[in-house]
């Protein structure tokens, strides 16, 4: 079971050095770069990378250049998108778009409310998209 956060900024406070720190939360941190982020999820969720495409809702070649590496800004929409592709939860993609460089999914806005709440309950990215469309909202594209 992950840690939260304030459990994290304790165990920092009081570790003798930085390294016992990351020693013992070896399983809580990452420190690759966001495409590791994306392999790492990638063998963990054991998902190919044709269904990452279909789920995802991104064009394949862009995708493609996405899992591959090759592409190093994308934007913060693209990250979500992504997030679908991969069927990851609430807090699996709050880590990719955090990695990203991007603002979390935020509970306060309405956009982020349906997002939030597709990625977490597994809706598709067709019908998140739908429920965006039904209150007037940008779509993810």
């Amino acid at each position: 079971m992950k840690k939260k956060t304030d459990e994290l900024i304790n165990e920092i406070k009081q570790s003798r050095d930085i390294e016992e720190y990351f020693n013992n939360n070896d399983e809580e941190i990452f420190f690759g770069s966001l495409s590791e982020l994306i392999d790492s999820f990638m063998a963990r969720k054991q998902a190919k990378k044709t269904d990452i495409v279909c789920k995802s809702g991104l064009k394949r070649e862009y995708c493609y250049e996405i899992l591959k590496g090759t592409n190093k800004k994308i934007s913060r929409d693209k990250v979500i998108m992504l997030c679908f592709g991969l069927e990851l939860n609430f807090d699996e993609s709050q880590q990719m778009l955090k990695k990203g460089g991007y603002a979390p999914l935020y509970a306060r806005d309405t956009r982020d409310s349906i997002i939030i709440y597709s990625l977490e309950h597994g809706i598709s990215i067709l019908d998140t998209n739908i429920k965006l469309s039904d209150y007037n909202l940008e779509p993810l594209e």
